[in-house]
């Protein structure tokens, strides 16, 4: 039996892939969370074969939590689940060390079989995720860090310094010091610039 550990904020979403998995003989939700943090205290209780983690959860999240559970649990398998399109953040979460990436997009299908061919040790990329990987490092925006690229997005849905401070864990001129770099390596000169670069690159 594969050992799953769902981690989404929305419980609609849970619910929903907790039916998918139901519906088969060789899967199990043996624990699910509605954040990083909770997801990070579940996968050191106990062991999972794999977690489904989406990218935008409260607390800890994004590229920074699947560094962060590989580090804290380096034989757990992790499937990214996200809305975010391949061709944006593929390339860094498996980087981080995700071993397969899915849009929520994806038919429920898709879903088992990745988590399948990833609990047994291989890798599900699909065309988008691979050409991802093999153009990274071609646009501007690739030359940012992981936090400078966090950063970004959550500018880019409007949210203030204060308020990404909160949600990553950082202080209000760390938070300014990453907006500056990010705007000067895209050569940028304002956020509505960034917003806009962010549209054109299908960053958002």
């Amino acid at each position: 039996m594969i050992r799953v550990l769902l981690a989404d904020d929305h419980k609609i979403v849970r619910d929903g892939l907790k039916r998918i998995l139901a519906s088969t003989v060789d899967l199990e939700v043996a624990g699910e969370a509605a954040d990083g943090d909770a997801l990070l205290r579940l996968a050191k209780a106990a062991d999972f074969d794999i977690a489904v983690v989406d990218l935008s959860m409260p607390g800890l999240s994004g590229i920074a939590l699947v560094k962060r559970l590989k580090a804290e649990k380096p034989k757990l398998r992790v499937l990214v689940l996200s809305m975010h399109g391949e061709q944006q953040y593929a390339a860094r979460a498996l980087k981080a060390g995700a071993s397969g990436y899915l849009n929520k997009d994806s038919a429920a299908e898709l879903l088992v079989t990745a988590i399948r061919k990833i609990a047994a040790g291989g890798m599900h990329v699909t065309e988008a995720a691979a050409a991802s990987l093999a153009g990274a490092g071609r646009a501007p925006h690739d030359a940012l860090s992981d936090r400078e690229f966090e950063v970004l997005k959550l500018l880019v849905e409007g949210l203030g310094p204060t308020e990404i401070g909160e949600r990553l864990h950082l202080s209000v001129k760390t938070v300014s010091t990453h907006k500056t770099r990010i705007l000067d390596k895209l050569n940028l000169g304002s956020t509505a610039e960034l917003v806009r670069y962010a549209l054109e690159n299908k960053l958002v």
